[in-house]
């Protein structure tokens, strides 16, 4: 008898191991499948995609040793593509013209230009003509992650206007191939989405391989005003401003570089140059005049109705040579104040506003590395920018020298 409840409890036991071997699967997928907090709370179809793979390290190398050379794209207002309609060209071009015709330029100039980095600063897309926003960030960016070249991008003022939130479009940025773009800085309390920097270390082999000797920054100025009783478009807000002072802060005080940037000849007491990039432009944009920048300005300044300071704080950093925006298609100027170039990159892309018979165009920045007393590569000799137009020849206009060390601004040579 003892035998028989033995035989008939094994058999029982084997039963159960049977029912609930399937559920215990099941529910060891669904905890490997449940969303996050962030996914749940509509971080985008970028939130839910598998990590990138880690970001390559930027440096001075490549076909054109002692260089290194951005591309910037301003304001594609990308939507859905072959179906998007463009504005603002002749006519004639009405009937063949698209998204698509942004698409062939980034391809152009890309491939013209070879840039080491590509950045796109802001409106990439145009959030209210967009039906799937995470298809119009996937095409918009198309031709830099399917030529698996380095980019980076920040918001403008129209990119959360779709179906995601401005967090969800950053998120779904940092999520997609080849870019170097990041949400925000780890552990520190900031306003907006897309606040971040890069460093560009010099050329493998030299004393300066592992120290960067040209440092990017990355902001969020914001859609528009949350002050009811200020009107207008967005600002960079006070606690960027002590993130950005705390970084350029770090990133000057390394001992060997700044021992490498004080060697003689041409020696100089600060750190490595730095160069900004955000989308709506500072107040301090309606500074000049056509007697006092390189390019054009068909329209006025649309900054934010108060100033934040963030010029100053540029200023008081002492490290940033330029600043480049977008959101006014129709200025494309640089200009210099008090030691820093404010530039435009001009409109790039087809489906935002602009000018019939003028060109379409994007900026090229390139820095270039001096050589030491013993031959060897060393720090940042000199920046300089132009621009290429989307016309017949892809024409170079506007070239200017933005910063040269030791040379009062005149530019002695480039490797």
């Amino acid at each position: 008898m003892a035998r028989h409840s033995s035989i008939i409890l094994l058999l029982l036991l084997l039963l159960l191991v049977l029912i609930l071997a399937p559920a215990a699967a099941d529910a060891s997928i669904s905890l490997r499948r449940a969303p996050s907090v962030l996914q749940r709370r509509g971080g985008g179809r970028g939130a839910g995609r598998a990590s990138p793979a880690p970001a390559p390290r930027l440096l001075f190398k490549g076909s054109r040793p002692g260089e290194f050379k951005i591309l910037q794209v301003a304001d594609m207002h990308y939507a859905d593509g072959r179906s998007t309609g463009c504005l603002d060209v002749f006519p004639n071009q009405t009937a063949t013209c698209s998204d698509l015709n942004t698409t062939a330029f980034i391809y152009r100039v890309i491939r013209d230009e070879t840039p080491d980095l590509v950045v796109f600063t802001g409106d990439n897309i145009f959030g209210f003509d967009a039906t799937d926003a995470a298809k119009s960030l996937d095409m918009s960016f198309e031709p830099a992650v399917s030529l698996k070249l380095p980019w980076a991008a920040v918001l403008g003022n129209h990119d959360q206007e779709s179906t995601l939130s401005r967090e969800g479009v950053m998120r779904h940025i940092v999520s997609m191939p080849y870019t170097l773009s990041k949400l925000n800085p780890n552990s520190f309390d900031i306003d907006g989405f897309g606040n971040y920097n890069l460093e560009i270390y010099g050329v493998e082999g030299s004393s300066l391989s592992n120290k960067s000797v040209l440092n990017l920054y990355f902001l969020d100025s914001g859609d528009y005003s949350t002050v009811p009783s200020v009107p207008g478009y967005g600002w960079i807000k006070a606690s960027q401003q002590v993130w950005f002072k705390q970084t350029s802060s770090r990133l000057q005080h390394s001992d060997i570089l700044q021992k490498e940037y004080m060697r003689k000849p041409s020696a100089q007491k600060e750190g490595a140059p730095g160069l900004v990039y955000f989308h709506i432009p500072l107040p301090e944009y309606s500074s000049f005049d056509a007697s006092n920048f390189t390019g054009v300005k068909q329209e006025g300044i649309s900054s934010a109705s108060i100033n934040s300071g963030f010029f100053s704080t540029l200023l008081e950093a002492r490290d940033v040579k330029a600043v480049f925006t977008g959101h006014d298609h129709l200025n494309d100027f640089c200009g210099k104040l008090t030691g820093i170039h404010l530039c435009y990159a001009g409109g790039f892309g087809y489906h935002a506003y602009g000018k019939a018979g003028w060109s379409r165009r994007a900026r090229v920045v390139s820095a270039y590395l001096e050589k030491t007393v013993n031959g060897e590569w060393g720090g940042v000799k000199s920046i300089k920018t132009w621009k290429r137009l989307d016309d017949k020849y892809l024409s170079t206009i506007d070239s200017q020298v933005l910063w040269s060390k030791g040379t009062n601004g005149k530019l002695l040579f480039f490797y």
